[in-house]
């Protein structure tokens, strides 16, 4: 049976947010749910944040969140996550710790991306999965790129080279956000600069502690709910040439 996309926090509601997870869960549970494990696994989501994709993680094992802003830490410990403060490239977790670790849109913002594989890698057990998602190209690069403090974005050739660099091998790759992908490009080029989104990069409130998801109205983002379901189901059966993202698995 397909592991369930659950709606337990707000951001959940939120189409981009949701596709993505629909995307994540397709990708492990092909990739975890056959293995016939005996035992509890151990699951490491690095950059978690106020442990938006814990309840998620947690259909695969115990969940164990590292983050580097103290921002969204008081958040995360009061939905509770297992939280610690650390950076990805200096992960605060003996060796061979986790059965799975999930870089999810975070490699992109730390500045030494080597090192972070590398800890990955150092921190999963043999044969141990790393799920990875990153913003795809280059050329995509916006304002919202600079508010999440992006260092690059990836093609999925680099993104393969990275990880092999690094001692994983990468299970299964795809771009994602496939159907999107035109109108997104193209509003990348036609919006206005700065929509006026919020960041804790930029914003010293103490109560910003992630970037704003830019609003969708009703009723685009129910349809785009369906534009992100069927993209997740063809995830399934095959691959995408192109994207706005990457998801890719690779075992150590």
């Amino acid at each position: 049976m397909p592991t369930p996309a659950l709606t337990v926090l707000e951001e959940d509601k939120h189409a981009w947010f949701a596709g993505r997870t629909r995307a994540i869960l397709k990708f492990l549970d092909a990739e975890l749910n056959n293995t016939g494990s005996l035992y509890p696994r151990r699951v490491l989501d690095v950059g978690g944040g106020a442990g938006n994709m814990a309840h998620h993680l947690a259909h695969y094992g115990e969940v164990f969140n590292v983050e580097y802003n103290p921002r969204p830490i008081p958040v995360a410990q009061q939905r509770g996550v297992t939280t610690a403060q650390g950076s990805g490239d200096h992960l605060p977790f003996p060796d061979a710790t986790f059965d799975l670790v999930a870089l999810l849109d975070t490699v992109e913002h730390i500045p030494d991306e080597l090192g972070v594989f590398e800890e990955c890698a150092r921190v999963l057990k043999p044969g141990g999965v790393l799920l990875v998602t990153v913003p795809a190209y280059m050329w995509l690069w916006s304002y919202n790129d600079e508010i999440n403090a992006h260092q690059r974005r990836y093609t999925a050739r680099e993104l393969r080279l990275k990880l092999r660099l690094s001692g994983l091998r990468v299970s299964r790759m795809s771009y994602n956000n496939f159907f999107l992908f035109p109108a997104v490009a193209g509003v990348r080029f036609l919006r206005p600069y700065n929509p006026g989104l919020k960041s804790p990069h930029t914003d010293t409130a103490a109560e910003v502690y992630q970037v704003d998801m830019e609003p969708i109205p009703e009723p685009v983002n129910t349809i785009l709910h369906g534009v992100y379901w069927l993209e997740a189901e063809i995830l399934e059966r095959m691959t995408f040439p192109f994207g706005i993202s990457i998801i890719c698995t690779a075992r150590k």
